[in-house]
């Protein structure tokens, strides 16, 4: 629209000026000839031809009519060409469009570099259609532009944005059906754009995946034979166990001193199988939780663990403490905890070194938090690093990791953390927050409601 107006102006006025011009060439040749050498049919034939009424001349202030035909009774416009401006053209023109074809116009101005002025009486009928047809036109014009445009348009999105992050949904599709076939890795261009950025790292999220479930399918590989050989290893280990037993009531004292060694060699293995293959479980049951006396549960651990002499053990949980969790799985945990510390603990022959085990327990609101301090060494960076990953957290010689991997794992289930909130030399402490289970507001209801 707006191109539109100031066209339809323009072709307005010089189409006006177009006709002005020719009656001004016919006043001309007029004024140099006799005044009455055009018979009235001739001037009728002048006129038809410019489609006008009467064609006018004004010179030095007088004004003559030169060739006039059915003089209309009134005049319903006067266009001045030489002072038309741009809005008055374009108000003009939509005026002409719309509401005219029934009106007088008298067009008037200079011509060239004439000193006279033009006059011009004639209706607006054909001006109006010539403007419809040029508005026609510029409108078919207009619309073959626009739909060519269009198409440039489309193309070039399509081959700058559309088509590349088509390519890339393809590759992800593609990707999905087979993750390990690396041909469905899609290969990024060059372009240094947000396009080209979003190709290049989805190849290399399909080449670290791809070499994940690379990984992860020959862990499982191995990891199912590791569980096979640990099976057989422990039944035979178990055996060299009974016969180590005996080996403790031979007298000969060489035996007597290298008999707890071996022994102590052949619990550690048959630990470490009985680990691997407890891990290697699939999944863990869905905990099922009850109200527990976190004391009594401290407690079961103490007994349970083969805690030497020197190293003190201190259960510091009220005798009034509950905790919202699995009674098997929070054994295990604490269980873990205690053994790693104890363990820890263990390595320090110094008389002189405080060694000792406190299991601590507080309630902030719903939030259970369990505390195992220990006076040990603490944990060595690499330890910190992976700490709850299998087989790469272990802070001994010899150790797998497992113990923190499968109590991070369990506390996961309830909900909770395991976190390492301190490790220094002589002080180190784990915290397992567990949060209460939600009520349910059909229970807590149901529980509020009094027979009448």
């Amino acid at each position: 629209v707006l191109i539109f107006l100031p066209w339809i102006a323009s072709y307005r006025v010089n189409w006006l000026k177009e006709r002005l011009s020719t009656a001004a060439a016919v006043s001309i040749v007029l004024l140099q000839g006799e005044p009455n050498a055009l018979s009235h049919n001739a001037q009728n034939d002048v006129l038809m031809a410019i489609g006008a009424k009467a064609i006018a001349v004004r010179d030095g202030g007088v004004s003559r009519l030169l060739v006039v035909s059915d003089m209309p009774p009134q005049v319903d416009e006067h266009i001045d060409i030489a002072d038309v401006g741009l809005v008055n053209g374009m108000t003009g023109a939509l005026d002409t469009l719309f509401f005219g074809g029934k009106r007088m116009l008298r067009v008037f101005g200079p011509v060239g570099d004439s000193d006279k002025e033009f006059e011009l009486i004639m209706p607006d009928y054909r001006l109006r259609d010539a403007m419809l047809r040029y508005s026609r036109n510029v409108a078919v014009v207009s619309l073959l532009i626009s739909l060519f445009t269009a198409m440039l348009v489309y193309a070039a999105i399509d081959l700058i944005m559309i088509g590349p992050i088509r390519t890339m949904t393809r590759s992800i599709l593609s990707f999905s059906e087979a993750p390990d076939d690396p041909g469905r890795v899609i290969s990024p261009t060059d372009r240094s754009d947000e396009i080209g950025v979003a190709e290049r790292e989805l190849a290399q999220m399909q080449d670290r995946l791809q070499k994940m479930l690379s990984e992860q399918k020959h862990l499982a590989d191995l990891g199912l034979a590791v569980s096979k050989i640990n099976h057989d290893m422990r039944n035979i280990l178990a055996s060299a166990q009974l016969m180590s037993d005996r080996l403790r009531q031979v007298k000969d004292p060489t035996v007597q001193s290298f008999a707890p060694k071996l022994l102590r060699a052949l619990d550690r293995a048959v630990s470490y199988s009985e680990g691997v293959l407890h891990y290697g479980r699939t999944q863990e049951p869905a905990p099922s939780r009850r109200r527990l006396r976190l004391r009594q549960l401290v407690d079961d651990v103490h007994g349970l663990l083969d805690i030497e002499e020197g190293i003190e053990f201190i259960n510091a949980v009220e005798m009034a403490f509950e905790v919202d969790a699995d009674s098997d799985h929070l054994f295990r945990v604490l269980t873990n905890l205690c053994r790693n510390s104890i363990q820890a603990m263990a390595a320090d022959t110094e008389r002189t070194v405080v060694r000792r085990l406190a299991v601590a327990a507080e309630r902030h609101g719903s939030v259970s938090r369990i505390t195992v301090t220990d006076t040990g060494p603490g944990l060595p960076p690499k330890a910190r690093e992976n700490l709850f990953a299998a087989f790469r957290g272990s802070a001994r010689s010899g150790g797998t990791g497992l113990g923190l991997a499968i109590a991070h794992e369990l506390i996961r289930a309830h909900g909770g953390t395991v976190e390492l909130v301190e490790s220094i030399g002589g002080r180190t402490v784990f915290a397992v927050t567990i949060p209460d289970q939600p009520v349910r507001l059909d229970q807590a209801r149901n529980g509020l409601r009094r027979p009448a």
